[in-house]
């Protein structure tokens, strides 16, 4: 919940009788669905109230070794009834997990929270089931898997890089490329999207020990005056936190400016994704390639012979989804007044949660899908022919011109050969006589897709394997869908 306290802690009744959020009950991975639950989230502000009391002790502040041991031994200890029925009658989330900590560590009460603000654990933790803590736990979820699904086509890149294919450009036939090169426009985006979100994950700074309006004035109470020892407090909460680094800057709360990085990237997976998910569905339309079908799969219930793309159309639904996340927290660090508003927070309790719930569900679907993609070679073949002698007019005139013919004369075949029968009526004109024993050399599918393999293999050997080596030991991991 949000830090400072908006009142927004009734409990949603659970059951049929009451709405339940298709990302929690549908879609997204068990342990996303836990990094965001009230137990993780209440669990976690409990830990941080004791690295800050065993920080305060070593610093000097007289708490004793029993009240350090009576916090430990309760952590999981939470009453989520008695801290409901506190909220409602505080109207503030974090007094209220205050005193339903302090009702089961007696000897403790006092220290509890000693010298903090609300956002010490809201922003710290998880403030609208979201913050510093969660959002780098939330990351490490999300990094092994989007390396998953890289990997699965990689390996469907590669098994593929010398198909020839028909691409298209405007979705109209196009020169020829490789089923496996067409897959590396995929990875690669994806690539971008591993790369940036490592990136926004281990730039993640701990808000840290900094008070209510972010000067450190009531730490700096606490150890009269020290200005060292509330540096040090400072310091040692945030690597007991395991952060590299905190702000020195902050208001009440850290800057909402990390919230737009942390959507903005997870937005562009979603963009990446909603591409490569659309590519599937329109290849499974020209019957190309399909995603995994199972034997008790329903395609369409009054149809029951169609392969309806059904895990891309999903992915596509929920990606514009994530996509549009983005505007709130860029709403939200627009009009952060002074040193903090609460307008954040409901706001924030929806956005930051749903976005990483929606990725993981996303990511876990493409995985399922680049496990299985169903290639029809002969479907491919079969159109790369209805095409491929339009294509090939420009070779069979240069053929022509070095055997000694006419270019304009030859040019007649462009301004002529509209069907499809077009290399038939080559070579039964005598005039092409002089490349007829060409034409399969001229006509060879491979002949026509450049350098798409070699690039398929220098792209996989020297940006995509390398890139997925940190991962390694998670890549047998197979894909599980929810519904």
């Amino acid at each position: 919940m949000a830090a400072g306290g908006d009142g927004g802690g009734r409990e949603a009744a659970c059951g049929h009788d009451s709405y339940r959020s298709p990302l929690a009950s549908r879609y997204a991975s068990p342990e996303m669905c836990f990094v965001f639950s009230d137990r993780y989230k209440f669990r976690t502000w409990r830990q941080l109230w004791l690295w800050l009391a065993e920080a305060e002790q070593t610093l000097g502040l007289p708490i004793t070794h029993e009240q350090i041991q009576e916090m430990k031994s309760n952590l999981d200890n939470i009453d989520f009834k008695m801290a409901a029925e506190e909220e409602k009658q505080l109207r503030h989330d974090v007094m209220a997990h205050v005193h339903t900590f302090a009702h089961c560590c007696p000897k403790a009460a006092g220290i509890i929270h000693l010298g903090a603000t609300s956002c010490y654990v809201g922003d710290n933790t998880v403030g609208a089931h979201d913050d510093l803590i969660i959002l780098r736990n939330a990351f490490d979820l999300l990094l092994p898997k989007l390396a998953r699904v890289i990997s699965r086509l990689a390996d469907f890149a590669k098994e593929r890089a010398d198909l020839p294919t028909l691409g298209f450009t405007h979705f109209q036939p196009a020169q020829l490329t490789t089923v496996g090169k067409r897959c590396c426009l995929w990875i690669q985006d994806l690539c971008m999207d591993l790369q940036n979100l490592k990136r926004v994950r281990d730039d993640l700074r701990f808000r840290g020990v900094k008070g209510t309006t972010g000067t450190q004035a009531s730490f700096l109470q606490l150890f009269e005056g020290d200005d060292q020892k509330v540096e040090q407090l400072d310091k040692m909460v945030t690597e007991k936190a395991g952060f590299k680094r905190a702000f020195i800057i902050t208001g009440q709360t850290y800057t909402r400016k990390i919230d737009i990085e942390v959507l903005s990237v997870l937005a562009g997976l979603g963009a990446s994704v909603h591409k490569i998910c659309t590519d599937i569905r329109l290849l499974a339309s020209l019957k190309e390639l399909e995603e995994p079908f199972e034997k008790q799969q329903i395609g369409s219930s009054a149809m029951p012979y169609k392969r309806n793309p059904m895990r891309s159309e999903r992915c596509c639904s929920l990606a514009r989804h994530l996509m549009t996340l983005v505007m709130d927290p860029l709403q939200t660090a627009s009009v952060q007044w002074f040193e903090r508003t609460l307008d954040d927070s409901a706001n924030r309790r929806m956005c930051l949660a749903e976005a990483f719930l929606t990725a993981d569900t996303i990511l876990n679907t493409l995985q399922n899908i680049s496990e299985g993609l169903v290639v029809y070679p002969r479907v491919i073949e079969r159109r790369i022919r209805q095409e491929l002698p339009f294509m090939a007019t420009e070779n069979i005139i240069m053929a022509m011109v070095k055997a000694g013919g006419n270019r304009q004369a030859a040019a007649v075949v462009k301004q002529e050969g509209g069907d499809n029968d077009l290399i038939e009526r080559i070579q039964a004109d005598a005039y092409f006589s002089p490349i007829h024993s060409q034409l399969d050399h001229l006509l060879d599918p491979s002949s026509f897709t450049g350098r798409a393999s070699q690039q398929v293999q220098r792209f996989l050997e020297e940006e995509v394997h390398p890139l997925l080596r940190p991962y390694e030991s998670v890549m047998k991991v197979k894909a599980e869908l929810c519904l």
